[in-house]
């Protein structure tokens, strides 16, 4: 599965460009994000952290987070009991599975499903930027469900519903709105384009 051709033609030019995205300072810091966080926990975790290393290129990137182990531990610091079993097994669909377990917790502390990534994403590289969006999209959510330790990107905006009485709506149905133009002062007398039509007895 993992030996899947990269494809001819269209293939390919999805494929280059979803490369020619890869940004290494954001990959660096999404790496040091998940070393700072784990290294925050039990030896176990402690020394997984020491297996992330330098992110230049998207190999160096997901090679370390390829089983879904790394991330299924980083989870569990954020938010604790997230993933019940993290298998340590090298068969593919085991280390599938951990990823998916990851990606079911993200989406279970509030992470929004298109800020994540598939599966496939990342253990067959298909798509390594996504897979860097959907690690920030879970530094921004850690920091709004209260985990205090190391941050990743800017806090997550707060919702601000406004509430409007039916006195103001109907308020507004009165006015005319700037785009909508105005009429005043404006009428077409005396408007006259081209030459004017002449008739004669």
């Amino acid at each position: 599965m993992a030996n899947r051709p990269k494809g001819f033609g269209m293939t390919a030019e999805l494929a280059n460009k979803r490369a020619a995205r890869f940004d290494p300072d954001l990959a660096s810091e999404a790496a040091n994000w998940i070393a700072d966080v784990l290294s925050t926990g039990n030896d176990e975790q402690q020394e997984l952290a020491s297996k992330i290393g330098t992110a230049n290129d998207p190999k160096q990137f997901v090679a370390p987070l390829k089983n879904g182990v790394i991330l299924c531990h980083l989870i569990n610091i954020i938010k604790p009991g997230s993933v019940k079993k993290i298998n340590q097994n090298n068969m593919a669909f085991k280390q599938m599975e951990n990823i998916g377990n990851f990606l079911s917790s993200c989406e279970s502390v509030g992470c929004n499903k298109v800020d994540l990534f598939q599966t496939v994403d990342l253990y067959e590289s298909t798509n390594v930027p996504q897979v860097i969006n959907g690690i920030f999209a879970l530094g921004r959510k850690a920091q709004k469900i209260g985990f205090d330790g190391p941050r990743l990107g800017p806090e997550e905006a707060s919702e601000n519903k406004r509430e409007f009485t039916e006195e103001q709506l109907r308020a507004g149905e009165g006015v005319i709105g700037l785009q909508a133009g105005s009429n005043k002062g404006a009428s077409q007398a005396g408007q006259n384009f081209g030459k004017t039509r002449a008739i004669i007895d």
